[in-house]
């Protein structure tokens, strides 16, 4: 994001990750009027599994460190999650939906699929950045 994201926190990787994440995109949606349905609804999904993921299996041997910048244009809805765990070591290009009977391993899955740009870095820690272009129902 080139300029300062519409919203911007940081905190602890805990259990209330997901749950601050809906609050602030429901404040970010607040503020963009025009996001159509469907845009909110994979947006909204797509970085909740991040959230969710980033919450689950995030591990590092100190408390992990998060900061969630959101953002809104007329073009695209935008997240950046940056976090102080080890790097994660994953290859999103070989991410698939796993078996219907498969208990876990769908959150990157449907976060590619809900997203037009799903981008992972390790340099230092984790930094998520997802982007949906706006279709606005």
């Amino acid at each position: 994001m080139a300029t300062e994201p519409d919203l911007r926190w940081e905190g602890t990787v805990d259990d209330a990750l997901v749950d601050r994440v809906h609050e602030s995109l429901d404040e970010l949606f607040r503020r963009t009027p025009g996001v159509g349905d469907e845009d909110s609804m994979l947006f909204r999904l797509a970085v909740s599994e991040v959230a969710a993921n980033v919450a689950e299996h995030a591990q590092a041997r100190e408390p992990i460190r998060v900061t969630v910048e959101l953002d809104a244009d007329d073009e695209a809805l935008s997240a950046v999650f940056t976090d102080t765990a080890d790097p994660a070591l994953l290859d999103l290009s070989a991410v698939s939906m796993p078996d219907a009977d498969a208990e876990s391993g769908r959150g990157l899955a449907i976060a590619l699929a809900a997203c037009d740009e799903l981008i992972h870095e390790t340099e230092r820690g984790n930094v998520w950045r997802l982007r949906r272009l706006r279709r606005d129902d």
